[in-house]
């Protein structure tokens, strides 16, 4: 193993080292070399702002892509745009649930610095994302760019809030956490597909319709580059495939009835089959928008960043890591993560460096030109300087809390305290499985790491 780092060789064995690449449109597979430690690209020339175009799954589990290592899963679309960009081994949801974790991206900032984050996830028509808070939306329509959200929201209802009152121009998709797939009945119990703020009407099964109109837009003449925020709502459940209409009209009656909680958790239905036609479903979804995109003329000069809203549950597929979506160690908050570039940015790389939501936020806002909000600092840091000229990115703490449990990660190093109080302190560059706990051997690097924590916790809104 000389000229391999602990590191490095931990990331390609526990990710699933690509070996292989599928042809595009998911045809037959062919050999391909093995990816790389990433490199900044040398003597890259200068180009114009970047089109953006950021994917969310929802609740895809970090080893759920063929990509990552799943093997049972295949995903020949989502491990193509890996083959072409650089897969992240080491990157963080900002949250463990949904609605926090797009406060994250949205905002750069850590959920608890506004209230509506501290909903975990959003369940009332009270919390929201306020429309006054800069977005990377406002941000980059400030910078010139056209803005759209397609798909899951999740960051508040109407009448007060929505994503053309937060710097979206254009918004087609749910307001809410989850929806039946084909009536559209959602988790307030009501019809949940929007146009702007009009209800529109389309029954079918969901993830064709977001994904037609997503074609739609980047298939468009555009005069200005533009920001797409694509979400999907695969694989989150119920866990339900175009083929399962049947299954979807039971659950949207007992949504009817009043049990719409209970129907749309789905615990008497489901699969790790099903879960697995949902995840190549979503695969399926992404390569028609990227085959759109190529079409278009646009792909050299549009950066895609894939990723998931936090980990997975129930059927993911997570290996080697413990816990699931909600909870702080690994499972629940790793995520697979994809970023592509061809005009800046070589494919068949692989990066260790640990990353989170928020730094996307700022890491776009950087490559577009647009400027954050000096009153609304942000909490995530650039990577523009590391992808584009391979400068360190600087020690930083990656930070989460959420109710119950609370980690801090410094280099390799992770502190977690779990839900009934107990501090453990884990090695995630030799036990990524987080079950060898430090606490007692290093005590001094334990209490450091928790005052860090609690440095950072001052600063937030308390939980009510």
């Amino acid at each position: 193993m000389s000229g391999i780092s602990r590191r490095t060789f931990t990331g390609l064995v526990g990710g699933g080292a690509v070996t292989t690449v599928a042809r595009a449109e998911g045809t037959a597979e062919a050999a391909a070399p093995a990816e790389r430690p990433f490199r900044a690209r040398a003597h890259a020339r200068p180009g114009g702002r970047p089109n953006i175009l950021f994917v969310f799954a929802d609740d895809l589990g970090w080893a759920d892509l063929s990509a990552y290592g799943s093997p049972h899963i295949r995903t020949p679309n989502l491990d193509r745009l890996a083959a072409q960009g650089v897969r992240f081994t080491d990157a963080y949801s900002g949250s463990a649930t949904c609605s926090p974790t797009r406060f994250s991206l949205y905002t750069g900032r850590f959920p608890g610095r506004t209230r509506g984050g501290l909903a975990e996830p959003i369940a009332s028509r009270s919390q929201g994302l306020e429309p006054n808070h800069p977005t990377l939306a406002s941000l980059l329509k400030k910078a010139g760019y056209a803005t759209a959200l397609i798909g899951k929201w999740h960051c508040g209802w109407l009448p007060d809030y929505s994503p053309t009152r937060s710097g979206w121009d254009e918004f087609f998709g749910n307001f809410g956490g989850a929806l039946e797939y084909f009536s559209k009945l959602g988790q307030l119990g009501d019809y949940d597909l929007y146009e702007g703020d009009a209800t529109y009407q389309d029954l079918r099964y969901y993830t064709t319709v977001l994904t037609e109109r997503a074609v739609e837009y980047v298939g468009r003449r555009h005069e200005r580059p533009w920001l797409l925020n694509l979400n999907f709502t695969t694989p989150h459940w119920p866990w339900l495939t175009e083929d399962d209409a049947e299954t979807g009209a039971e659950i949207a009656a007992k949504i009817r009835d009043g049990d719409v909680l209970g129907a749309l958790l789905h615990t008497d239905g489901g699969s790790v089959e099903k879960y697995t036609e949902m995840v190549q479903s979503l695969d399926a979804a992404v390569g028609r928008v990227l085959a759109a995109l190529r079409r278009s003329g646009q792909e050299e000069n549009t950066v895609v960043v894939f990723s998931s809203d936090n980990g997975g549950e129930r059927f993911s597929y997570q290996w080697p890591l413990s816990g699931e979506k909600s909870s702080l160690l690994e499972g629940g908050i790793r995520v697979p993560t994809i970023v592509r570039w061809p005009d800046r940015i070589d494919g068949r790389q692989v990066s260790h460096v640990p990353v989170y939501t928020p730094d996307w936020t700022a890491t776009l806002l950087e490559l577009a030109g647009g400027r954050p909000d000096p009153a609304y600092p942000l909490d995530g840091h650039s990577l523009a300087g590391y992808l584009l000229h391979g400068k360190e990115v600087p020690e930083r703490d990656l930070f989460w809390r959420v109710r119950g449990n609370r980690a801090l990660r410094r280099g390799d190093f992770k502190y977690y305290r779990d839900a009934d109080g107990g501090d453990h302190l884990f090695d995630l560059a030799a036990d990524a499985r987080e079950q060898a706990d430090l606490a007692h051997d290093r005590p001094r690097l334990l209490a450091e790491l928790k005052a860090a924590w609690e440095k950072v916790d001052a600063t937030l809104l308390p939980y009510e």
